[in-house]
């Protein structure tokens, strides 16, 4: 039964009211203008991808969400001010001590600020799996090969981004002037009077004078909530956009081409789901911070720079360059009356900008070795780009170690070693562990190259052994199922760089050396290899495995154990 809508022929028309005449006028006025009308329409469909992979950016973007609520409401009540006061709040231990007011509005906000310390705390966890989202996703990013063209711009603002978060994390746990973080300030002193002739000038304006003189809290505050959140803000910003601009990645699998995204739209699916997200980050994030304290900053007191806290250490995210500080030998030279202190430049000043420059660099270097400058917007598994996935597991493993070595007096005492021991070993393995590490990723990624082929080729195993004639037994392979090959085969094969070669008169192209070097260089990126089966050959091996399912079937029909036909075959 058709269904036909009521006419209003019998009725005048309703003239619109006048405000909604007035709010249309206001929304036509301004698409004519900003485009705004078309610019939605366009990108509330837009089309997302599905995989858990995926949530690795958003738990980044969320956390960074909590942070600035939650900074947003320290703000309030904190007191960036070095100058002296007596503390008089409920904190009954350190009633009546001398501390700056930075350190006595921290406590207040922990004591007497309801739902301060909760707020707090929030803030620092928050802060914690903000940096530690961005470092997984951004090995996600790499892994996957999400950073080759057209994202290499995208790459370089995530390491950007992973620089300022670290420098906003140092900046905001040196904000409550205890005798921790006031400990890591000094160490920041110390860091940068080692900077080479103007080192002692820049301290001096950094400190308003001498340390730790009465700017270095008020100007930390600037730094952490104004000019680095505003950074940030920009750079994710951009992030996204292009993340929009480019359309987002997606595993290959059927349907899933270079040219398409398969996923759900904006609106309302992905919406719904990120925002659900972003309760679950906000979530945990609060129960975090409500049952796991964190920088209890009243037990250690506030600064006092004639006093160090034993057992010291940074935050996590700055645990690396400190274990390489610490495990340095103290290598200095002096010449023409300045000292040239190389066990503090090269891993605190030199190393830091050294490893996010390689970061960022990683696209260009590979895309420039491999010659593949085509765009791609399907993800690769990390397996089937064995020296790229082995390069990053080496700097990993580089990065783990100078990590741990940042906390070898810990593990002397709690392991009853000798930290000198631990300090030697650590020396050599930060050198030879990245080298043996790359070497077992890659020849564990071709190990599995090697299996995929097999899959394709001869199918799964199936548990089910078969006895030949002559009495030899052979376990079953059946066919995988069309969308695990598709997934399978789903990449293209390497291609090694070959230079030109010299033309008829014997005159060698131009950069002949770079590009014998590139040759040299593409060809051990791909050394061993294992590429993906020919048609021709997984066409062969489909008859072939047909082939054995019929001899099989002959051997049940015929053998003694048979007794009457199957309804199967």
């Amino acid at each position: 039964m058709s269904k036909v809508a009521k006419s209003n022929a019998g009725e005048p028309a309703v003239p619109p009211s006048r405000g909604s005449q007035r709010a249309g006028a206001v929304a036509n006025w301004a698409d004519e203008r900003l485009g705004l009308g078309t610019m939605l329409k366009k990108n509330l469909r837009k089309v997302f991808p599905d995989h858990w992979s995926f949530m690795l950016g958003e738990i980044a973007l969320w956390s960074f969400v909590v942070l600035l609520l939650t900074g947003v409401f320290l703000t309030l009540w904190y007191d960036p001010s070095m100058t002296e006061v007596q503390y008089a709040g409920s904190y009954d231990p350190l009633r009546g001590v001398h501390m700056s007011s930075a350190f006595a509005s921290t406590l207040d906000i922990s004591f007497d600020v309801r739902g301060g310390l909760l707020l707090r705390q929030m803030h620092h966890w928050a802060a914690h799996i903000f940096i530690a989202a961005m470092m997984i996703h951004l090995l996600r990013v790499y892994f996957t090969g999400a950073f080759r063209k057209p994202r290499e711009l995208n790459w370089v603002i995530g390491c950007l981004l992973l620089l300022l978060g670290t420098i906003e994390g140092f900046t905001g746990y040196s904000l409550p002037d205890d005798l921790l973080s006031g400990t890591g300030v000094r160490a920041a002193d110390g860091f940068v009077k080692a900077t080479p002739v103007v080192g002692t000038y820049m301290s001096f304006f950094m400190f308003g004078g001498e340390f730790p003189g009465d700017a270095i809290i008020p100007r930390l505050y600037i730094a952490h909530v104004l000019l680095l959140p505003g950074l940030l803000l920009a750079l994710i910003a951009a992030h996204m956009l292009l993340l929009v601009y480019h359309k987002h990645t997606q595993w290959p699998g059927p349907g899933r081409t270079e040219q398409n995204v398969v996923g759900y739209p904006l609106l309302p699916v992905y919406a719904a789901k990120a925002g659900g997200f972003f309760f679950i980050v906000f979530g945990a994030c609060a129960l975090l911070g409500g049952l796991f304290s964190i920088n209890n900053v009243w037990k250690l007191g506030p600064y006092d720079p004639s006093k160090v806290t034993a057992g010291s250490q940074p935050d996590w995210y700055m645990g690396w360059p400190d274990g390489l500080l610490r495990i340095i030998p103290p290598w200095e030279t002096h010449i023409w009356g300045v000292t040239l202190s190389w066990n503090i430049m090269l891993p605190i000043l030199v190393m830091p900008p050294l490893m996010i420059t390689i970061l960022a660099l990683l696209p260009f270097i590979e895309q420039w070795v491999t010659g593949d400058k085509r765009e791609h917007h399907l993800l690769q598994r990390p397996r089937n780009a064995p020296t790229r996935t082995a390069i990053m597991v080496a700097l990993m493993t580089f990065y783990g170690l100078s990590w741990a070595a940042g906390g070898n007096d810990i593990i002397a005492i709690k392991m009853d070693l000798s930290i000198n021991q631990i300090t030697y070993f650590m020396r050599a393995a930060i050198f030879v562990g990245p080298v043996i590490a790359f070497m077992i990723t890659k020849r564990w990624c071709i190990s599995l190259q090697r299996q995929d082929k097999e899959k394709l080729l001869h199918g799964y195993e199936t548990g089910v052994l078969v006895r030949s004639p002559a009495g030899g037994y052979a376990e079953k392979h059946l066919p995988i199922d069309e969308h695990q090959a598709y997934a399978l085969t789903a990449r293209d094969r390497d291609e090694v760089y070959v230079p030109e070669e010299d033309d008829l008169d014997g005159v060698s192209p131009r950069g002949r050396r770079l590009a014998r070097l590139r040759a040299k260089l593409s060809a051990m990126f791909f050394a061993d290899n294992v590429q993906k089966p020919t048609a021709a050959e997984v066409e062969e091996s489909r008859a072939h495995a047909e082939h054995e399912l019929h001899e099989l079937e002959h051997q049940i029909a015929t053998g003694p154990n048979k007794h009457g036909p199957s309804s199967d075959h």
